[in-house]
């Protein structure tokens, strides 16, 4: 349970002041939604404005901050023209222009004859001195509080600097004062601020080397998370282990019977992994355990057999993938071996509606189904199991510990074994999966194709088509991957949609597309 000193900062955003829905939204797709996002929000470089040269020297392109006295207002005959402020001081004349101004607006901030601190970018045109949008217009008096060193934050479209600024400040001013956790000495010895301390100085570095990860402030606050995860990965490990579990053991026979059927032989590594599983779920502690290993290593068999283990001990078994398309995959790789053990299987995804949800849900609870496999809508409450022994979790680290922990729950004692394919270095693995067991699949079963990977410019795109034609020509089959679904105005990336068309035009008929957005028909 969180403590009480923590809830100001697992507050929404909106709840900051002056940040309404619409702020609140933009915030949230560049930080998070709440408070604590925001703290963790920090800058990635920053803005000197402390550099205030006389205005005939002032280079183009750097930000410079001028104390001048509005001249004249020239307001634009149309749209399209910008709106002109000039000023002047001592040292010369400093136009500013604005976009899309609003007259009224413009003449309260600078009123002519009146002296300004100006801060913003400068730009030369024309042989004239120029800022466009200034960052900072304000009084004498104010320009005490303008920030001569200012943080630099991420941004999202729509998102700009001042509010996202003022919400990190009222962020920081709900940040209670936390106790100390670390060991004195420790802080001592490596010359740490406090984590109030760190926070503060992270959101206001005095120079670029405030910004680096060796930064007194940013290594206290890595450290925080680091140690925070540590804890709670181990909080996690001693209440699964410390959760009665049961020996599941299976006879072997249904197992042998699959692995005579099989056209290989199982690798090295895969028979390890399974006797480690095995193993492991013959204990009478609950397993948890991350089984790991590159895309074509044979992991589905591997957690295929571990569930007809279970099967064998008188339980069920359930496969979680993060897809529909990816669990009906899994249905059509184990069903047919599975039908020839006798062994039922069945899928359940979000479309499965009416009365085939009806009546699989009552098979399934009366244990006529032996090994379920299906997307998120397993998670639903009215979804139960006879008695469910072992959960399976296809690309876990799109599923969270809480929907890991949700799904076990439809059984006493469940064990879970997690898979992936995703590369992880030894020691993020101790540190990201540091609450499970882990067998790895280091090799590839006999017989597996190589696999040459060739990276070319889109301007070669002609040659990719070539080699295309080659492969469909001696009765090959192409996928062509996009990062997108149609095109995009904030980032320069390949849409599916669009390389489509591109791809129709070159070889007809014989293209096809499929994506999240489309219907179940289409898609089918």
């Amino acid at each position: 349970m969180r403590p009480e000193i923590l809830f100001p900062v697992f507050t929404p955003i909106t709840s900051l002041k002056g940040v309404g829905p619409r702020i609140g939204g933009l915030i949230e797709n560049a930080a998070g939604s709440r408070t604590i996002d925001l703290l963790w929000h920090l800058p990635n470089a920053i803005i000197d404005r402390k550099f205030s040269p006389k205005l005939l020297d002032a280079p183009a392109g750097v930000i410079a901050t001028f104390t001048v006295r509005a001249t004249k207002h020239e307001v634009p005959r149309h749209n399209r023209q910008p709106y002109k402020i000039y000023c002047e001081n001592d040292d010369g004349v400093l136009t500013l222009v604005f976009f899309h101004a609003q007259k009224d607006y413009l003449e309260k901030q600078l009123p002519p004859g009146e002296v300004r601190v100006v801060s913003g970018r400068v730009e030369h045109y024309h042989g004239q001195i120029q800022i466009t949008h200034p960052d900072h217009i304000t009084t004498i008096e104010e320009s005490q509080d303008l920030p001569l060193l200012e943080p630099v934050y991420r941004l999202t479209t729509g998102l700009t600097p001042k509010p996202l600024s003022k919400a990190i400040a009222a962020a920081l001013a709900h940040t209670p004062k936390l106790p100390e956790w670390i060991d004195s000495a420790f802080l001592k010895k490596n010359r740490w601020p406090s984590w109030n301390e760190a926070i503060r100085s992270a959101h206001a570095p005095s120079s670029t080397r405030s910004l680096e990860p060796s930064a007194p402030a940013r290594q206290r606050l890595a450290y925080d998370e680091l140690l925070a995860n540590q804890l709670a990965i181990a909080l996690l490990r001693r209440h699964i282990r410390q959760t009665t579990g049961r020996s599941i053991t299976g006879n072997n026979q249904l197992r042998q019977k699959i692995l005579s059927q099989l056209p290989f032989s199982l690798t090295e590594s895969q028979t390890r992994a399974l006797d480690e599983i095995i193993k492991n779920m013959s204990a009478e502690t609950r397993m948890l355990r991350l089984l790991h290993g590159d895309v074509g290593s044979g992991k589905t068999v591997v957690a295929f057999l571990a569930m007809v283990n279970a099967v064998e001990a008188g339980g069920q078994a359930s496969l979680m993938a993060p897809t529909e398309v990816l669990a009906r995959q899994h249905l059509a790789t184990i069903q047919t071996l599975a039908q020839s053990a006798g062994i039922s299987c069945a899928a359940l995804t979000g479309r499965t509606k009416g009365k085939a949800r009806a009546n699989l849900l009552a098979d399934l609870k009366a244990g006529q189904i032996s090994i379920l496999v299906g997307t998120h809508a397993m998670f639903q409450s009215d979804v139960s199991f006879a008695n469910l022994a072992l959960t399976v979790i296809d690309e876990q680290h799109k599923f969270g510990v809480h929907q890991r922990l949700n799904l076990q729950a439809k059984g006493h004692g469940v064990d879970l074994l997690v898979m992936t394919a995703t590369p992880i270095p030894r020691t993020l693995m101790m540190t990201s999966y540091g609450d499970m067991d882990v067998s790895r699949l280091t090799e590839k079963p006999a017989g597996r194709q190589l696999v040459n990977t060739v990276v070319l410019p889109i301007d070669r795109f002609g040659d990719v088509v070539t080699a295309i034609k080659r492969g469909i020509t001696s009765g090959g089959r192409v996928y062509w991957v996009c990062p997108l679904v149609d095109e995009s105005r904030s980032v320069d990336l390949a849409a599916a949609e669009e390389r489509f068309a591109t791809l129709e035009t070159c070889f007809g008929s014989r293209v096809g597309l499929v994506h999240g957005r489309l219907n179940e028909a289409k898609r089918d």
